[in-house]
């Protein structure tokens, strides 16, 4: 299936866990992937892996927070493929402790890559997808930007805040042909949960009602599909892929 022939993809954070699962859901539908990750070591294997299976890949080493860097890439990625269609803004970050013991400097460097990143990433590719007459902006927030978790007051006012990007967003450009949608993950097992002792991860999975953790194919391919043609007149949506932990 090329769903994504022809079609140009940013993907934020792609180096590694979902952002790596969805560079390979891309570009093995057809789509040419540039990579945006600041794990240049991981991000570069995986731009040569995908070039050996014959696709199309390009790893650019950028720090979302920083919008110059955002923008020299955004540049970039224009020059060697031509446009931009498609920008899934995945990059995040975790700093954990509770409000007593949270850091401003832990609190501050969620907010500039959740949070900020996020705004300089879209606003850096807007105006190509405008020129282009449409495109597709697909943002990660989580359940915990939707109800809260002890020990992440950061993580989730920042997942909170890209739902709020989101529905705005998808208000300002829908003018321009342009979906504004946001994913929601619940569990996936990821190295980000890799930390977390098995007891805990087994009375997660307790309260899930599919008994399993999600895997990054389950959150890539709601990328893929909000990306495609059949989500056309989807907007403003915020979908959870959380194996039914939120019903």
């Amino acid at each position: 299936m090329n769903r994504f022939q022809n079609k140009v993809v940013v993907i934020t954070g792609g180096a590694a866990g979902i952002g790596k699962a969805a560079v390979e859901k891309f570009t093995r539908e057809g789509a040419a992937v540039a990579i945006w990750d600041v794990n240049e070591v991981q991000g570069k294997e995986l731009e040569l892996l995908i070039l050996n299976e014959g696709f199309a890949a390009k790893f650019i080493k950028v720090n979302t927070a920083k919008y110059e860097e955002v923008e020299r890439a955004t540049h970039d990625v224009i020059k060697q493929f031509g446009k931009i269609d498609v920008l899934i803004n995945n990059a995040g970050i975790t700093r954990d402790a509770n409000l007593q013991k949270m850091t401003i400097e832990n609190w501050q460097q969620v907010l500039d890559v959740n949070l900020t990143g996020v705004f300089n990433c879209t606003k850096a590719v807007l105006a190509n997808m405008i020129a282009n007459n449409g495109g597709a902006i697909i943002n990660t927030s989580s359940i915990v930007g939707l109800y809260g978790n002890y020990g992440q007051s950061n993580y989730a006012a920042t997942k909170s805040g890209v739902i709020g990007l989101t529905k705005t967003w998808a208000r300002e450009l829908g003018k321009h042909n342009i979906t504004v949608n946001a994913v929601a993950p619940g569990f996936i097992a990821t190295d980000m949960i890799a930390t977390i002792p098995a007891k805990v991860i087994d009375a997660m999975q307790e309260k899930i009602p599919l008994r399993r953790l999600g895997t990054a194919d389950d959150v890539a391919n709601l990328y893929a599909f909000l990306a495609s043609k059949e989500a056309a007149f989807i907007s403003g949506t915020v979908i959870s892929v959380d194996g039914g932990l939120t019903i």
